[in-house]
């Protein structure tokens, strides 16, 4: 299932995560969010229990848009041990993103 990420339980749910973490960075008014958004879902049931997967609206959440220098939406961060690991710019194929995942997961 997808974690939805806010101000206040990022640090928690991201930076204090025992598993890899991609967050989604996204706003309800873009299109090629909502091109991803049925992709992100998948990639939260599959990887359920290894690695969490959710998304940050970024009108709601501007402090941790900022924070992050998000420049683009969808920008897709994965994050582990409380870094960056990747960061994904854009609507991109599923493949890429699992391959993305695979290598935080290794």
């Amino acid at each position: 299932m997808e974690c939805k990420f806010t101000t206040a339980n990022f640090e928690e749910e991201v930076l204090n995560s025992d598993k890899p973490v991609l967050v989604d960075f996204y706003a309800d008014w873009c299109g090629p969010c909502k091109m991803m958004a049925p992709i992100v879902e998948n990639l939260a049931e599959k990887y359920d229990g290894k690695c969490k997967i959710g998304k940050c609206n970024t009108d709601e959440e501007n402090g941790l848009a900022a924070r992050y220098r998000i420049m683009s939406i969808p920008t897709m961060i994965i994050f582990s041990g409380g870094k960056i690991v990747e960061t994904i710019v854009g609507a991109v194929p599923q493949k890429e993103l699992e391959d993305k995942i695979e290598k935080a997961l290794a």
